[in-house]
């Protein structure tokens, strides 16, 4: 088994770590491209293109493309429809993933702090953690319109610390994306990831996290006791 320095941080992603929000976004999504007069999308190519925030969701639903890039009129229309579509949805049909819960509570346990950094908007991430009465386990939440720059830029993750008053070193990233392994990279702090989530299709593994579970509540056995 891998082992990890215990960390006084663990900044924890939201969408595919803690809570699978997939079906209420497959909705939104369908529903605007609906609106548009264009063909839904799978479940399967709608958690591809999870993961970067809601202008790139709506970029890729209208080009079916990961990288794609919509005209300026087309995208300002169909982003105010997913909006209103998700602010309805958001919630509905999601999940906490097993073992959250668990998790959370072994970190709590062992007197570890944690924050919740997302690339979702701070008013859908809130109202998630709030439905899912799990919002007061954050000591902060660090949303995709916080600051200028979303993962994988390492500066949600150096803010986070910041705030808290954690050194880089002490925090520990977890998250189910490559977005989530490269901006703990960037910023110097171990990642571990989750075997589950969206990661544009791809296995987790060739991100090449420190470790991976298939658990939130699996973390705590990573860390090296005290000595």
């Amino acid at each position: 088994m891998t082992r990890l320095q215990r960390p006084g941080l663990v900044l924890i992603d939201l969408d595919g770590t803690l809570i699978d929000s997939l079906p209420d976004i497959r909705e939104a999504a369908n529903r605007m491209l609906a609106d548009l007069d264009q063909a839904p999308l799978s479940s399967r190519r709608i958690s591809e293109f999870v993961g970067n925030g809601i202008d790139r969701m709506v970029h890729r639903c209208l080009t079916r493309d990961l990288e794609g890039e919509a005209g300026a009129e087309a995208f300002s229309r169909a982003r105010k429809l997913f909006l209103k579509h998700y602010a309805f949805h958001n919630g509905r049909h999601s999940r906490l993933y097993p073992g959250v819960l668990e998790g959370l509570e072994k970190l709590r346990d062992a007197s570890i702090k944690l924050a919740c950094v997302t690339n979702k908007a701070a008013a859908f991430s809130d109202q998630l953690l709030r439905h899912f009465g799990i919002c007061g386990r954050f000591a902060a939440l660090v949303a995709g319109d916080t600051l200028t720059v979303q993962k994988p830029h390492p500066r949600p993750l150096l803010h986070t610390a910041q705030l808290l008053g954690v050194g880089v070193l002490q925090t520990l990233m977890v998250g189910d994306s490559v977005h989530d392994v490269a901006a703990a990279r960037a910023a110097g702090m171990p990642v571990v990831a989750v075997s589950y989530g969206y990661n544009h299709g791809q296995a987790i593994s060739a991100a090449g996290p420190d470790a991976i579970i298939d658990r939130l509540d699996q973390l705590v056995d990573l860390f090296a006791p005290r000595v």
